[in-house]
């Protein structure tokens, strides 16, 4: 996977969320890193080093560089950490980018591995996280919540920056505003101290890939035929303009009111592009239409026009996406078993658990399909499951290879006691355990009632199993109720043995004297389950 193309990468981070939290989501062990050796202090003093632009930050200058900077955003690391790593150009250039327009906003970063005190203060628990300190303000920092990249980075310190709205000061100007871009946000409030102006703004620092407007002048109302506070989100496709009235009794729910952009902002029918790709998972619809299709023939072009005449009865529930089996969307097809020539087709996600639905008629007419997404959603239609082919060898193997169609038989086998390890080819928490499981399937190879298996869960799906990181690693005990055990403790040969001996359980073990030796702050190594790097590296 980490061989592959820059374009083939980007394209599986974003279409994993296809493949549901197993894929796309993180995973709750991370990466076990092993324990360094103390090295003398060195003797820092309270100066403000760079490196690419990017503030040095530790324990001696962190407050110098609160109090310098009004508005400063950090990006807390471990050295080791592969998404720290990756995320450090885009961050160097993000530094870079606010340098050059001249904004009070800058960038630092602390090692949180060696800048423990740090680390423990504003509770790093996972890497990377940032965090936003503005006007010297060392207790309560801004969670960052924005992109990780280097664009979405200025974008989100540029809203802090300045006012998050423009002031619409009258029709004129609202007018211009309204028409300078294919998509606006306008918050029309005859109070603009108000709660629900207040709240407007809060939403407009958050959502810093839309424009928004704010106006308070009567004739501004009049000129958009309103005469109460509204949101209102003008788009130059679809219906042109959706409104949001607030009500007077609730006002606006920041929540609520972020969802309904996201949703609305959208055009009913989206093609799955890489500019398109960050809008189609970002909106957190539940569910995903997708029609596969080829471009390049016009026949198949024209189910385009029943696909968005259904589109309409589902939106904000159910969101549909074209996609390119001969473009953009070729490289996806692999994760839902397709190949150009099974185009035209179309298949239902639910996003939370990653269950895909095939539509089996042949005729895609809007009512077919209006008909076909409501059952689904009904609970009327079962999920169709992915399932390679067992190889010939599967079962003679120490480590038993598994697919779809044979794992009912072997972990249910009442008279087993089997552990599987349910992985991703290109997980590297998988390849680096990848030795251990084999010594492991070595170990109990010719033991009757112990079976050490593995699932490549990209190519295969259970029907009452949701995997929602890798490796992910289950026990299934002998006996009856089909019961299951999730290992969540170190990933060794010898731990995985005592778990087994013991019956599907670690020992307990009489709690170790603790020490502090000298020179060392007594802090322990992240376990495997606390360790910050806990999602995988796609």
């Amino acid at each position: 996977m980490r061989g592959c193309g820059a374009r083939l990468v980007w394209v599986l981070v974003l279409s994993l969320a296809w493949l549901g939290p197993a894929l796309g989501g993180e995973e709750e062990d991370g990466e076990v890193v092993a324990e360094e050796e103390e090295e003398e202090d060195e003797v820092l003093s309270d100066e403000l080093g760079e490196e690419d632009g990017v503030l040095v930050l530790h324990e001696h200058n962190f407050a110098r560089a609160l109090s310098e900077h009004q508005l400063l955003l950090v990006e807390f690391y471990a050295p080791w950490c592969g998404h720290c790593q990756r995320l450090a150009p885009a961050f160097a250039q993000a530094a870079a980018m606010l340098r050059d327009e001249s904004s009070p906003a800058r960038l630092g970063k602390v090692d949180a591995t060696a800048q423990t005190a740090l680390a423990n203060e504003f509770g790093i628990t996972s890497y990377p996280t940032l965090k936003l300190f503005r006007d010297g303000n060392r207790t309560h920092p801004l969670a960052y919540t924005g992109r990780m990249d280097a664009k979405g980075i200025v974008h989100w310190m540029q809203r802090r920056v300045g006012p998050s709205a423009t002031l619409l000061q009258d029709a004129d100007t609202a007018a211009a505003f309204v028409g300078s871009q294919d998509l606006v946000v306008v918050g029309f409030f005859k109070d603009l101290e108000s709660e629900a102006a207040q709240v407007f703004y809060d939403v407009a620092g958050e959502v810093v890939d839309m424009s928004f407007g704010v106006a308070e002048a009567a004739e501004v109302f009049e000129a958009y035929g309103l005469s109460a506070d509204t949101v209102s989100l003008f788009k130059k496709f679809d219906e042109g303009r959706t409104d949001f009235p607030v009500d007077p009794a609730r006002g606006l729910d920041a929540v609520e009111l972020t969802q309904l952009l996201r949703v609305h902002r959208l055009e009913l029918v989206m093609e799955f592009t890489n500019e398109t790709s960050d809008q189609i998972f970002g909106a957190k619809i539940p569910h995903h239409m997708l029609l596969f299709l080829n471009k390049s023939s016009s026949a198949q072009l024209e189910l385009r026009d029943g696909f968005r005449a259904a589109a309409g009865t589902f939106r904000g529930k159910v969101l549909f996406v074209l996609v390119d089996v001969a473009g953009y969307g070729a490289d996806v097809l692999s994760f839902f078993g397709l190949t150009p020539a099974d185009a035209p087709t179309m298949r239902l996600v639910k996003m939370d658990n990653n269950r895909k639905y095939q539509m089996d008629q042949d005729v895609f007419s809007d009512t077919a399909i209006r008909t076909f997404v409501q059952a689904v959603l009904d609970g009327k239609v079962k999920p169709r499951l992915l399932s390679a082919e067992p190889p010939e060898d599967w079962d003679t193997r120490p480590v038993k290879v598994l697919v779809g169609k044979t794992f009912e038989q072997v972990a249910y086998d009442e008279t087993k006691n089997v552990f599987v390890k349910f992985y991703a080819p290109w997980c590297s928490h998988c390849q680096a355990m990848a030795a251990a499981w084999e010594e492991l399937g070595e170990r109990y190879k010719d033991h009757e009632d112990i079976v050490i298996a593995e699932l490549d869960a990209t190519a295969n799906e259970l029907e009452n199993i949701t995997i929602r990181g890798f490796p992910t690693l289950h026990y299934f005990p002998a006996g009856p109720g089909r019961k299951m055990v999730e290992y969540k403790s170190a990933r060794d040969v010898e731990t995985f043995s005592k778990f087994l001996e013991n019956g599907g359980t670690l020992p307990e073990e009489p709690p170790a004297v603790p020490k502090t030796p000298e020179n060392s702050t007594g802090r322990e190594e992240p376990s495997p389950l606390e360790t910050a790097e806990s999602r995988d590296e796609l």
